[in-house]
């Protein structure tokens, strides 16, 4: 040899080494798993307490009431021409307040002053013929008595003078006609009422049956129509029979002070779509703030009902719901469910 010493390193056998492997790939794991139990058997920290707001049930007088949304009918009247001619005048303002008897409207009497002249004059001259067509029969009659004309001569005269007043009757109706129409060139308001759009302007022909020129709501008093459950139908019905009952309409987002009526018609028959049964309440509305078409809240009363109990709205929810009960200074609790509901 050369003076050298060779050490030769041995290897570890291949499968020492992935059993080495083996073992710390499944320790680890292991430990995470510990760790998170740990941390998992941690306690948890108690939630805070959520303040609850508790009152107490009362007993006093309280009134049966039921609730809707309704809307304001005016009653309306639409003005339109009987006549046809050209609007000369417009003697209001749309919009405006009129009363009954105020002149509104006036449309060109010119063609029915000409024909009321003509049917005038057709009278007079008709009147005339009949009165000649009398006195000749009369005269007719008398020679009849003496034998100097044969008796169908006078049944001629006599038939003539009988045409002649028919006719008369006829221009008479006739000049009424044309009384009627002349004054139907003036258009009048039939109800104190507010106005609405002008709908033919001055200038514009107006036509019979057209378009209603404009349209006239009365503002007092009114009507509020509603809708109830059918449920309530025979309640309704039983304490109307002992008297009126009292309706009130707020309107949304006013004043809150409500309008107050009272209910003057039940429907005949329920809606078998909805269920529901259509009644209607009058309203003075001396402040004139139910207006046509706008939707109110109306409560109307049944009865007054003595030692009721009562407790606060906001405790009354829809829906499933747990009950907790505090009784007693000693703050026990007791759960319960909740019942149904009663009118």
């Amino acid at each position: 040899m050369d003076g050298h010493t060779t050490v030769f390193a041995r290897s570890k056998p291949k499968f020492l080494f992935w059993s080495e492997l083996a073992f710390w790939a499944a320790f680890f794991p292991i430990l995470a798993v510990c760790a998170c139990s740990k941390e998992q058997a941690a306690p948890a920290p108690l939630a805070a307490a959520i303040p609850v707001l508790v009152s107490k049930v009362t007993q006093r007088a309280m009134p049966v009431q039921l609730t809707a949304i309704g809307n304001v009918e005016a009653y309306s009247v639409s003005m339109k021409a009987q006549v046809s001619g050209e609007l000369l005048d417009v003697h209001f303002k749309e919009g405006d307040f009129v009363h009954k008897g105020q002149l509104l409207f006036t449309i060109d009497p010119r063609p029915y002053e000409a024909a009321l002249a003509h049917a005038q004059a057709t009278l007079l001259r008709d009147k005339a013929v009949a009165a000649n067509s009398q006195a000749q029969t009369q005269r007719i009659s008398k020679l009849l008595t003496d034998g100097v004309v044969s008796p169908s001569d006078a049944d001629a005269f006599k038939s003539a003078a009988d045409a002649a007043e028919a006719t008369v009757a006829a221009d008479e109706a006739g000049l009424k006609t044309a009384e009627l129409n002349l004054e139907h060139c003036t258009l009048y308001s039939p109800i104190d009422g507010r106005t609405g759009a002008v709908m033919v302007k001055p200038g514009n022909l107006a036509k019979v049956a057209d378009v209603p020129i404009v349209v006239i709501k009365r503002l007092s008093p009114v009507g509020v129509a509603f809708t109830v459950p059918q449920a309530y139908l025979s309640d309704i019905k039983r304490y109307l029979a002992v008297g009126p009952l009292r309706v009130e309409a707020t309107v949304p987002n006013g004043s809150g002070r409500p309008e107050v009526g009272k209910l003057v018609f039940v429907d005949n028959a329920v809606d078998t779509t909805t269920g529901t049964i259509l009644l209607k309440a009058l309203f003075q509305n001396p402040r004139g703030v139910l207006w046509s078409g706008l939707y109110v809240n109306t409560v109307m009363t049944l009865a007054q009902q003595s030692n009721a109990t009562v407790i606060p709205s906001q405790a009354i929810t829809a829906g499933p719901a747990r009950i907790l009960c505090l009784c007693g200074p000693g703050r026990r609790h007791r759960g319960a469910s909740p019942g149904g509901v009663e009118p």
